[in-house]
């Protein structure tokens, strides 16, 4: 060393000699390890000589030393005198320690080196300022007393169990020496507690020694020892921080800290696999433990027997190595029992299971010193971060920039501070981690368990706080661990890693994986037996209290440190989940676990000790979400993400099977969104999309619970008192109700039913204040489908009706269509008809409601429109709703019609009955209401429409006879097929549209399509009429009726008062028609411009409403042609199909005719009446089925007309007193009328025939009599009665319009008597005797009436052709060929006879007298005739004794006389006149000669025999005729009497004389008669001058 001088070279030196003893030291580490031991602390000396002042190294160059080891003198020279002693008297006791002489002690030679250690120890211990204050002593602290630890130590370093011990001297020899060891240790502790900072390299030696000396190979009494020093150094935790500052964060240095922290994990791992050596049995306890005591091992290790009893000795246990635990220091202090032995010479023996109580100790010490010092100090950090953010936002600006520089400074310190936090954690986690389990599952102890549980408890907390995942979570996966039972399949806890574990997708089926401690024998009492959780469970699993205290320290951690968790809660949370499966945890409302039954599998078995717990575990798990409050939004995150994957995964167990599933993660879902109502909105979409997932799951209990959860948590959000209210947050609210909304997405009906449960629910509580929310919840109503079950309709039509009754008035207006919506919808479901025919109630009950509230629903509705379009404006789109240009209240009205209008076309008949009356009643009430505009839309989109599709379906419906209506319900006859049935609903729409148009007509008139309107209307009533369905046709000629008597609209002069609802003027609605409506072409069959031309010009101009309204009724007169020539026209073909008209059909459509033409009568013409007739013909001809008839005639005895027949005779009435009344040019039209009747009066003899139809004719059925007829016969009934009327009507037309000319020209009354020839031909052959009776009663009042007009117009030849058929009448009537009946009365023959006579004398008063003005041809058949019935008049069917009445003596005797009367008339004027005469007496006198001839002929050939009656008869006639006409001749001007006649008169006398032989005493008498006159003729003849003269 003298050799050198330079620093230099002493450098190079120094550096030399370290890499010497380095290449030592690597060479000697296998095989010599004590040289390699003195290499490197002689490395550490040099560095320590290195690492002094350079100007001490001079020193020391300078100055050779005088004294050996004080090489400092310079420095001692600075000492003061006092100092300067206390240095060399510590100098010298380390001399002694080290067995060297003293230098300043002169005269010592010799000192114990336990007391020399003693001593030395005291003076550090009680002076360590002077160390720390004074560089000198800081040196000797470093040059001295360190090395001589070091030297010391070397036996220990080197000594291995096992090696000889027998030697006890004090000498130094290669063996441990309890005294010095424990001692030095001590020495140890001192150096390193108070003079670290001076010390640090020598302190790594140090420690790496300690840690050495619990290396499995050193004596018993040396590890204790050095785990008691340990347990001294664990007890600081700022100690402890300091060495992983020094050695653990530098790059190349020894990891001391952790190496102490693996140290500690390894010798107590090595505690339980070496058994340990000395005496087990007996160990004497010093220091505060049990002093005295006796531990005894017995044969079953940790019982004790103390009378008779046995108690648990706390202990821990693994494979068979049973350690107990004693109690050595209180918590927090590191009192040691042999490092104060320091009256012990020989090594003591160590108690089982000290060394193991002291490190367990260590590690409990540890843990508590770190988390509590980094907590604090973590703490620390962010009060003063929060004070200087405080402090920043309130400084002013003139001091921000010093604020600025400590805040920069603050976080460099921060980030130093948390780098130390970080590595202590990261160096100790791992050993802590490995110990801390092994000793968990050895422990059987509870109160050991508890701190060990807590110990990793805080460390999984701090690494939380610290942000260290992967330590964090390996602390929890061990607690978890623990709660389970031994190898629990549960695969989130086969990695200790979070980062594997984030992203390995893990599932609960995983196969089963070993602890980290693989003991399963497991010495804890049993508490639980219940079910794994599992797909396929496997037997049963068991847990041990101790499985339940790591679930509380579990259940700990998640509730007090939930904030730091982050994805461990996957963790946690799945472990509960198990935990709660095995032991049989049920979720209960809002969440909570109860106490359950497993449902499969053998029951949970619970000893009571365990029962007890339960509630308390509940509760505490009930009470750990609820702390979720105060978790921030991050750490909520966490749980909720955390909660879900385990639901996740709950939901793939439970597929494919209908097993209980384990519904842990939505109940607790559950909990925690109720807890944390007050900012909902950051978790509700999560959180809800999750429990919809759920609630579409195939397991049902699983959805049932999903579904409970959410609808919960809709029902807890929209009743918690948010900040703002709802009311003002309609966002959120719209946020909490869409989860009720998307719930309508999913089929399961019992999802469905507990939506619908919540929201009536929602109604009864909230129902008020939905607001905006109110289309969501309708929505949900409205969603629910046609094939979703009849509960589920049910309960979502309560929740309408509720709307309905309840809440109309609250929600906002726009919401009022959504729900006609809605209730229409049920209105169409199938299900179940109550519901609805009950929507439809609804319907009604909702337009009520618009009505009352119309006003308000209108100006809010306005506003909101105005609201819109403003917006669509500024988007640039079209506003687009349902018929838009109406007003907004309109369109409600509108959407409302439209609904019913669907409804009135269900298929059901009961719906669309009832949707019908509703509709058609709600526009009757309610229809004031809306704009005049809008009645167009109603009227065509609304109705017609309707109509339309009604009319579509009725004639498409099917024909198939519907046996009942569901049930036993019988169905009438009327209503057994859907054609039936519709045909209802057709005549119901009909008669509502009908009484619309009717009723609302000053409404719908002013339109500008009021006509095209009309027209559809007519075409669907023609239609209808014309349907083969008796009712429909019927219902439709009613609606035709209804709408017929509409009053045409009154003018200003007399209008009544403007309807209140309609806001336009009755003047303009009726003004607004004058400027298009005579532009506008009519097109008609018959056009108005033709009709008008027809009347007088003199009329005035006609109002344009008037000619509007005109042709609306000439349309309506060509539908009812149209209608009556269809319905009337017969089929080609007959089959039982046929369809014929009914009665009351073909009434109805006839009586409608008065009605109409007192609307078109103006411009009725021929051609109309024409198209009449045809139809009032057809309509009569149509036969009545037989099953029909007796409801057709009233119950009356005598003969009536059918209504028919009087509405049809009504018709021609009208008609024939419109014309009476009428213009000039009107009556030609009475010969078609009198046609018309003709026609009719002829079915008195002939019926009508309908088409090929084959009737049965009754001429006149009494309503007794219809029995008689056979069923499902066609009948033609009443037809003479008809006649007969008929014909009473004609005679009295006659009678008036005899004299018109139309009646003159077109020979009406030629007409009548050719109608009149049949029925009197047939006379006894008529099919009603009163009908020839009257045909001649009719005829004589029609000739008296008629004959003088004939004769007036005499000269014109318009009766011309008329005398013939006349003169053939009376020939067919007086002379008829017809037979009278067999039992025609004597009574009955002389009424008919007299009415013969009668006929007679209408001859000889209103025929003969006017000769002159009568045809002659005419004059000579009526004479023929009289002479005919004069003479030949019986009839030869009589009874002998009849024949004086029967031969018509009256009637042979009234045609002779007026033979006579004319024959010998006295006033001749005309040569014509004495010419008919003439003729009549030679007939007569001619016939009278031949009937006697005959006679007298006959008398004589018949000898005896008396002669037929009738030929007596007949001579009697003749001879009586004689004697009248002699009688006639005398009366007579003799001038007037020809020549001729008195020949043939005097010729008859012989034929007289003959017949006096006859024996006939009538003929005698009657001859005599015949005789007397002839006296007149015995006169004497004169002379031949005389009677030239004459």
């Amino acid at each position: 060393m003298s050799s050198t001088n330079s620093p230099e070279a002493v450098k190079k030196l120094l550096e030399n000699m370290q890499g010497d003893l380095r290449a030592l030291s690597l060479e000697c580490k296998k095989k010599f390890p004590p040289v390699k031991e003195a290499a490197e602390s002689g490395i550490i000396k040099v560095k320590t000589i290195a690492a002094r002042n350079t100007e001490i190294l001079a020193d020391i160059i300078e100055q050779p030393a005088l004294v050996q080891a004080n090489s400092n003198r310079r420095s001692v020279s600075t000492l003061k005198p006092c100092a300067k002693d206390a240095y060399m008297l510590f100098q010298d006791l380390c001399q002694l320690v080290n067995a060297d002489a003293p230098y300043w002690l002169v005269g010592m030679t010799e000192m114990t080196r336990t007391f020399g250690l003693e001593l030395l120890e005291s003076v550090l211990n009680d002076f360590p300022q002077v160390f720390l204050q004074h560089q000198e002593f800081s040196f000797l602290l470093k040059e001295r007393v360190c090395p001589l630890v070091i030297k010391l130590f070397s036996p220990n370093i080197k000594f291995r169990q096992g090696s000889n011990t027998s030697s006890s001297s004090p000498a130094p020899v290669e063996k441990p020496y309890f005294p010095i060891c424990m001692r030095l240790l001590r020495v140890v502790s001192v150096l390193i507690k108070q003079f670290y900072s001076l010390l640090v390299t020598e302190c790594e030696i140090f420690l790496s020694l300690l840690v050495k000396f619990l290396d499995a190979d050193k004596p018993q009494w040396l590890r204790a020892v050095a785990v008691e020093s340990i347990h001294r150094l664990c007890v600081q935790p700022q100690l402890l921080r300091s060495f992983c500052q020094s050695y653990d964060m530098k790059q190349h240095s020894t990891k001391v800290f952790r190496d102490i922290v693996n140290a500690l994990g390894s010798f107590i791992q090595s505690l339980f696999l070496v058994p340990p050596t000395g005496n087990p049995a007996t160990a004497n306890q010093a220091g505060n433990n049990n002093a005295g005591a006796t531990v005894s091992a017995p044969a079953n290790p940790g019982m004790l027997g103390i009378g008779g009893g046995v108690t648990l000795l706390p202990a821990f246990e693994y494979r068979g190595t049973w350690i107990p635990i004693l109690t050595i220091t209180v918590q927090g202090s590191a009192k040691a029992t042999y490092l104060e032995m320091l009256d012990k010479v020989e090594p003591p023996t160590i108690p089982e299971g000290y060394a193991m109580s002291v490190a367990f100790h260590c590690l409990l010490d540890l843990v508590r010193g770190i988390t509590s010092m980094i907590e604090g100090e973590l703490g620390e950090t962010e009060m003063e971060c929060q004070t200087s953010s405080e402090a920043a936002s309130s400084t002013t600006q003139s001091s921000e920039q010093q604020e600025l520089q400590s805040t920069a400074d603050e976080m460099d310190k921060e980030i130093v501070n948390r780098a130390v936090w970080e590595e202590m954690v990261n160096a100790c986690w791992c050993g802590l981690l490995a110990a801390l389990s092994l000793l968990l599952d050895a422990s059987t102890d509870e109160a050991a368990t508890e701190n060990i549980l807590k110990a990793e408890l805080t460390m999984a907390a701090l690494c939380g706080r610290l942000g260290l995942v992967t330590s964090r979570d390996a602390f929890i996966t061990a607690i978890c661990k623990g709660s389970l039972p031994p190898h629990y399949a549960l695969t989130v806890l086969n990695t200790t890693t979070a980062a594997t574990l984030s992203n390995k997708s893990y599932s609960i089926q995983g196969q089963s994986v070993m602890m980290i401690s693989p003991s399963s024998e497991s010495h804890q009492q049993v508490v639980a037996v219940g079910q794994p959780l599992a797909v396929q469970p496997q037997g049963t699993v068991m847990l041990t209290s101790k499985n339940i205290q790591c679930m509380r320290t579990l259940l700990n951690l998640a509730h007090c440190h939930g904030a730091v968790l982050g994805t461990s809660w996957q963790l946690v949370l799945a472990t509960l989940q198990h935990l709660v499966w095995i032991l049989g945890l049920k979720p209960s409302s809002g969440g909570a676990l109860k106490p359950g039954r497993a449902v499969e599998g053998p029951s949970t078995v619970l000893t009571t000790a365990v029962m007890t717990d339960l509630p308390v575990i509940s509760n505490i798990l009930s009470r750990l979400f609820e702390s979720s409050q105060y978790l921030d939004d991050v750490s909520l995150h966490h749980l909720i993400n955390a909660l879900c994957s385990l639901s996740v995964e709950a939901m793939d167990m439970a597929y494919g099977n209908n097993k209980e599933p384990s519904l842990f993660a939505v109940a607790k879902l559950l909990e925690t969104g109720l807890v944390n109502m007050h900012r909902i909105e950051i978790l509700w979409r999560p959180l809800t999309g999750h429990l919809l997932e759920v609630c579409q799951h195939p397991n049902s209990r699983m959805r049932e619970w999903g579904a409970e959860a959410l609808t919960s948590l809709i029902k807890a959000g929209l009743t918690f008192n948010h900040d703002p209210p709802l009311s003002q947050n309609q966002r959120l609210q719209l946020l909490l109700l869409n989860p009720l909304k998307e719930m309508s997405n999913i089929n399961h009906p019992d999802i469905r039913l507990k939506q619908l449960e919540c929201v009536l629910q929602i109604l009864q509580s909230q129902g008020d204040s939905l607001g905006p929310g109110w289309p969501l919840v309708l929505g949900v109503m409205g969603a629910i489908r046609n094939d979703q079950g009849e509960s589920l309709i049910r309960t979502a039509f309560q929740c309408l009706q509720l709307v309905v009754t309840d809440f109309l008035p609250t929600m906002p207006c726009t919401c009022l269509q959504i729900v006609v919506d809605v209730a229409g919808s049920f209105g169409l479901h199938n299900q179940e008809l109550n519901i609805s025919l009950t929507s439809i109630g609804l319907l009604w009950n909702i337009s009520d409601y618009f009505f009352q509230r119309g006003e308000i629903i209108e100006k809010e509705l306005n506003k909101e429109e105005a609201a819109q379009q403003k917006q669509a404006e500024e988007k640039g789109v079209v506003l687009n709703r349902p018929f838009h240009p109406a007003p907004p209240f309109d369109c409600l009205w509108l959407c409302l019609y439209a609904k019913l209008g669907e409804l009135c076309v269900d298929p059901r008949p009961a719906v669309r009955k009832s949707a019908g009356q509703t509709l058609f009643s709600t526009i009757g009430a309610h229809g004031t209401l809306l704009q005049h505009s809008t009645w167009h839309t109603v009227i065509w989109k609304v109705l017609f429409h309707l109509l339309d599709r009604v009319r579509e379906s009725s004639t498409t419906a099917d024909k198939e006879k519907i046996e009942s209506g569901g049930g036993n319900i019988l169905i009438h006859h009327s209503r057994d097929t859907a054609e039936k049935q519709w045909a209802e609903t057709w005549v119901l729409t009909l008669a509502g549209v009908a009484r619309i148009f009717n009723t609302r007509r000053y409404l719908l008139q002013p339109l500008g399509d009021f006509s095209r309107a009309w027209d559809v209307l007519l075409d669907h009533i023609q239609s209808a009429a014309l349907s083969k369905n008796n009712e429909v046709s019927l219902a439709a000629l009613k609606s035709f009726q209804e709408i017929l008597q509409i009053v045409s609209p009154v003018r200003d002069s007399d209008k009544p008062e403007t309807p209140p609802a309609v806001n336009v003027p009755v003047s303009v609605l009726l003004g607004s028609i004058s400027g298009p409506g005579l532009s506008r072409p009519f097109v008609r069959t018959d056009s108005i411009g033709e009709r008008l031309g027809r009347y007088s010009s003199s009329e005035p101009p006609v109002v344009t409403d008037e000619l509007e309204d005109l042709n609306l009724w000439w349309a309506a007169w060509n539908t009812w042609y149209r209608i009556g020539s269809e319905s009337t026209k017969p089929p080609i073909t007959f089959d039982k199909l046929t369809f014929i008209p009914s009665q009351p059909f073909l009434t109805a459509l006839i009586q409608i005719y008065p009605a109409l033409y007192q609307h078109i009568k103006t411009g009725f013409n021929m051609d109309d009446l024409q198209k009449l007739g045809v139809i009032l013909h057809s309509a009569v001809s149509v036969p009545i089925s037989s099953d029909a008839s007796p409801f057709i005639l009233p119950s009356y005895t005598e003969a009536v007309l059918t209504s028919l027949q009087e509405a049809v005779l009504t018709a021609l009435d009208v008609l024939q007193k419109a014309i009476c009344v009428g213009p000039e040019n009107m009556q030609i039209m009475y010969p078609a009328i009198f046609d018309q009747l003709l026609a009719f009066v002829e079915f008195s003899c002939k019926p009508p025939q309908y088409g090929q139809l084959e009737t049965k004719h009754i001429a006149n059925a009494k309503y007794n009599q219809i029995q008689l007829f056979a069923p499902a016969e066609w009948v033609a009934l009443n037809y003479v009665p008809f006649a007969e009327r008929s014909l009473e009507v004609v005679v009295d037309l006659y009678q008036k319009t005899a004299c018109h000319k139309a009646v003159v020209n077109e020979k009406v009354l030629q007409n009548i008597i050719k109608t009149l020839r049949v029925p009197l031909s047939l006379k006894y052959s008529c099919p009603s005797e009163s009908t020839w009776k009257l045909a001649v009663s009719s005829l004589l009042k029609v000739l008296s009436i008629g004959l003088p007009v004939a004769r007036q117009h005499a000269s014109s030849g318009k009766f011309d052709s008329m005398w013939p058929e006349l003169a053939n009448t009376f020939e067919d009537f007086l002379f008829t060929k017809s037979i009278p009946p067999d039992n025609l009365s004597i009574q009955e023959f002389q009424r008919n006879e007299s009415i013969d006579v009668e006929v007679v004398q209408l001859i000889s008063t209103e025929i003969l007298p006017y000769a002159n003005f009568i045809p002659k041809e005419f004059v000579g058949q009526i004479m023929t005739m009289l002479n005919k019935g004069s003479i030949h008049s019986q009839s030869s069917s009589f009874t002998e004794a009849e024949i004086d009445i029967r031969l018509r003596e009256e009637f042979s005797k009234m045609c002779f006389e007026t033979l006579l009367q004319f024959s010998f008339s006295n006033k001749v004027t005309t040569p014509q006149e004495g010419y008919i005469s003439r003729m009549a007496l030679s007939v007569l006198l001619k016939r009278s000669q031949d009937v006697l001839h005959r006679y007298i002929e006959d008398e004589r050939l018949s000898g005896k025999c008396p002669l037929p009656r009738q030929q007596v008869t007949e001579i009697i006639f003749v001879l009586k005729a004689v004697s009248t006409l002699i009688d006639s001749l005398k009366k007579t001007q003799p001038e007037n009497v020809d020549g001729n006649t008195w020949a043939q008169v005097i010729a008859l006398y012989p034929t007289l004389v003959e017949c006096i032989t006859c024996s006939s005493s009538e003929v005698c008498s009657a001859l005599k008669e015949a005789l007397v006159p002839f006296k007149d003729f015995m006169q004497p003849p004169a002379s031949k001058v005389q009677n030239g003269e004459s």
